[in-house]
């Protein structure tokens, strides 16, 4: 057929344009003032500069980005970034350089995406120190697999000549930081810096303020430092909370289908990831394409040069965020008289000490001491919750793993060039890189596959028997967090053959489930991936085995088991799963509590009948879920959980168990009557939609969004801001973000469809500030643009070649 038939004039046009602009990159030839779009502003045209790519740009302003190599993938991939995302971006370019205090004071506070740091004086003092050690510089020394490949390099160098490239080239309109100073210029360094405060985020990354505070004691009586501290058994629970899934910012579903469920012998999957809506956390979409080498499409976190979480035209994965614990402490007995030494087998071994110097905004410059041992920093606690006080006697000594990987990138490039499920898992085993997410996967062959293949410390069962402190006797079964003698070289971690880093666990280690009819996952442990195939032999550290499941994850087994059982699935099927926002909770207690509520609430006949009435969901159009989320939020805070069942867990039914509300515990009553008071002090009825009360607001508009809270167990997972004097729940903290819903119908093109729910844009001048929110309130999907000839027929089509 001829193009003349396919396309209107000004499409053929454009498409000539495509046309020799891919031929132009693929042969590295692209002229110093390629021809663009005709609306196209003159600041995007190239110069002639080095590197270059082309940017295609389709509906709701994903880009499609073409390159010849890597590093052209790379510069196409950072310019594109950076004029969706320069403040965010910028701003985490700051804090790994360790420049927050100087700029926004030493009292001010990062936007907890890059640490757990609650100042930018502890930010800066982490991050200059990760600096003055030249630890990222290492990394990057160290040859793969240990170490980032040479395309992950190349990668690197083009993504930071992309981004200040069209730094150099426009005008910075985001009013966050339009015209501010801190907005300059970066390195590959810098680049690789941010994916190592990502690779760190559960270990080193989670103790910031600990590791930045910590000082030795001054004089003190050994019998009276011993004394000190919290119990161990309050620090199990307060490790337990800590670790515990229900209480993370972060979170994801993900089920892969097999063929044997599907309509047509192929394989699902639906990603389903749970990240902040605001911040450097934020995921980006894109396709990334150099010819006869890789092509992807999915969704980046803001400032690394690789898709994530994805697909391509054989196979589909998405990540949930795991329950390894990627830390361990290590319990110091120090040298009498001298708390900056401690004892291994009898002998004295000194700390070494990193002094550190950060500069506040006025200038004056701030030092202070950071402490390492053979094992890692030492670290006064990890976080408010969890002190782990040096005394004269005793410190703790964090060791991570993740401080020496910088391999996740190559991981994700592994599956951008895989063919199968069979390709996900060898791209696993050959580069381990991932430090705190779980895979799950699907391809077109029908083939399903779950790998719990973190970058974990390698305490086995054995060793945490063995050499754990009493501490770590506490600590270790409530969290996974070992704490294990560091007196002794007996406790050391050991090393699996086939790991590629020492003190880890290899591949054969980790729990892998193939080829189930479903595997899901969402964010418990392995252990019930698939409930008719449950995963067990694994070590503590990796997750618990025959403990309760949260509301989340029995729903999600409920919902996926039953989709697999009825069998004829596609993508259309997935699509209904994501937007269901049936609250399991209601499942299990809404009968109970309906029958319960006259009695509770003898003045109150209004919210009984609102309860009786309501559909069971958190849909933006469902009258009653409102009313049934405060009930449930102060019940669940307010109850113990073993007090709010009349049927307690049973390892041997974890779906339906624990069951049966319990309207006779003390609290029921009070948790319903205070719902109600707080709906009505507010002035929101009590049958009201849930549109008009949870919402976000761009652009001075409100955008409904649906989905529900973790402990309602919604699988469209939404954890919103309550503020009653504002109108109810009026920003969304964290919960649905980049979804994928992907199979394949025997075509060269996968059948895929995705929503960005925070759109691609954190401007609030870019038309694509809202878009996707604004499809997500309408349960709206994006028709993914794959193939070629997808691409080329966007009617939104936009064309951008750049250059260095």
């Amino acid at each position: 057929m001829h193009l003349r038939t396919l396309f209107p004039r000004r499409s053929r046009r454009r498409l000539a344009l495509v046309g020799a602009s891919l031929a132009a990159v693929t042969a590295g030839l692209l002229p110093a003032a390629a021809a663009a779009d005709p609306g196209q502003d003159r600041e995007h045209r190239p110069s002639d500069r080095g590197l270059s790519a082309v940017i295609r740009y389709t509906e709701h302003g994903v880009p499609h980005i073409l390159a010849k190599d890597y590093a052209d993938l790379g510069f196409g991939t950072g310019w594109a970034q950076a004029a969706d995302q320069i403040c965010v971006l910028a701003d985490g370019f700051l804090t790994v350089n360790g420049e927050r205090s100087r700029h926004f004071g030493a009292t001010g506070a990062p936007d907890g995406s890059l640490s757990s740091a609650t100042s930018n004086l502890s930010s800066d003092l982490y991050f200059r120190g990760v600096k003055g050690a030249g630890t990222v510089e290492a990394l990057l020394r160290t040859p793969a697999p240990a170490g980032p490949s040479g395309e992950l390099k190349e990668l690197m160098r083009g993504w930071a000549a992309g981004y200040n490239a069209w730094l150099r080239k426009n005008r910075v309109t985001d009013p966050a930081c339009a015209g501010a100073g801190w907005v300059r210029p970066v390195t590959a360094l810098d680049v690789a810096r941010r994916g190592f405060a990502v690779s760190v985020l559960g270990g080193q990354g989670r103790a910031v303020d600990g590791i930045t505070a910590a000082r030795p004691p001054a004089a003190a009586s050994p019998a009276r430092a011993a004394a000190d501290g919290p119990s161990p058994e309050a620090l199990a629970e307060a490790a337990r909370a800590l670790f515990a899934p229900e209480n993370a910012t972060m979170g994801s579903n993900a089920v892969a289908f097999s063929g044997a469920t599907t309509a047509n012998g192929r394989g699902l999957l639906l990603g389903n990831p749970h990240y902040p809506w605001q911040g450097g956390r934020r995921f980006w979409q894109s396709q990334q394409t150099i010819p006869g080498e890789l092509n992807v499409s999915g969704a980046s976190l803001l400032g690394t040069t690789v898709v994530g979480i994805g697909f391509n035209d054989r196979v589909a994965w998405s990540h949930t965020v795991a329950t390894g614990v990627p830390l361990n402490l290590h319990q110091l007995t120090l040298v009498p008289g001298d708390p900056t030494a401690y004892l291994v087998d009898g002998k004295p071994e000194r700390m070494t000490a990193r002094e550190v110097t950060v500069a506040d905004r006025d200038g004056t410059p701030v030092t202070r001491t950071q402490w390492w041992t053979r094992y890692g920093p030492v670290t006064g606690g990890l976080g408010a919750s969890l002190p782990l006080p040096w005394t004269a006697t005793t410190a703790y000594a964090l060791n991570d793993p993740n401080a020496a990987n910088l391999r996740g990138s190559d991981t994700a490039l592994g599956f951008a060039r895989a063919r199968s499920t069979r390709d996900v898992a060898e791209a696993l085993r050959r580069t381990q890189g991932l430090p705190w997410v779980n895979t799950v996967a699907a391809d077109a062959a029908g083939h399903t596959y779950f790998g719990q293949a973190q970058v974990l410390p390698r305490i086995t069962d054995e060793l945490a028997e063995r050499c754990s402190t009493p501490l770590g006797r506490a600590v270790y079964p409530a969290s996974g967090v070992a704490v294990l003698d560091g007196s002794r070289t007996e406790c050391a971690l050991g090393s699996d053959p086939d790991a590629v880093q020492p003190g880890i666990f290899g591949p054969a280690r980790m729990p892998v489930l193939r080829d189930a009819p479903y595997a899901v996952n969402s964010n418990d442990s392995a252990w019930l991936t698939n409930a008719d195939r449950p995963l067990s032999g694994y070590e503590r550290v990796f997750g618990n085995i025959g403990t309760p499941r949260s509301m989340r994850t029995r729903g999600g087994i409920e919902d996926v088991s039953a989709m697999a059982a009825r069998g004829g699935l596609t993508v259309a099927d997935l699509q209904r799963q994501q937007f269901a926002n049936r609250v399991p909770a209601a499942g299990l207690a809404a009968p109970d509590l309906v029958a319960a509520c006259p009695a509770a609430l003898p003045a109150e006949p209004e919210a009984c009948r609102v309860l009786g009435a309501w559909d069971g969901t958190m849909d933006s159009g469902s009258r009653g879920a409102l009313l049934f989320d405060r009930f449930w939020r102060k019940f669940t805070a307010s109850v113990p959980v073993a007090q709010q069942w009349k049927v307690p867990f049973s390892a041997a039914d974890p779906v339906r168990t624990p069951r049966g509300l319990d309207t006779g515990t003390a609290g029921f009553a009070k948790a319903l009557a205070d719902a109600v008071a707080e709906l009505r002090a507010a002035g929101i009825p009590l049958d009201a939609p849930l549109r008009d009360h949870q919402f976000v607001v761009r652009g001075g508009e409100r955008i409904p969004v649906s989905g529900g809270t973790e402990s309602l167990g919604v699988w469209n997972k939404t954890e919103a801001v309550w503020n009653a004097a504002g109108g109810g729940y009026v920003e969304v903290a964290h919960g649905t973000s980049h979804v994928q819903a992907v199979g394949w119908d025997g075509g060269r093109c996968p059948v895929a469809r995705t929503l960005l729910t925070y759109s691609q844009s954190s401007n609030p001048l870019s038309p694509h500030h809202s878009d996707q929110t604004e499809l997500y309130a309408g349960e709206r999907w994006v028709t993914s643009r794959f193939c070629e000839k997808d691409i080329l027929r966007s009617p939104a089509l936009r064309v951008v070649v750049v250059r260095d």
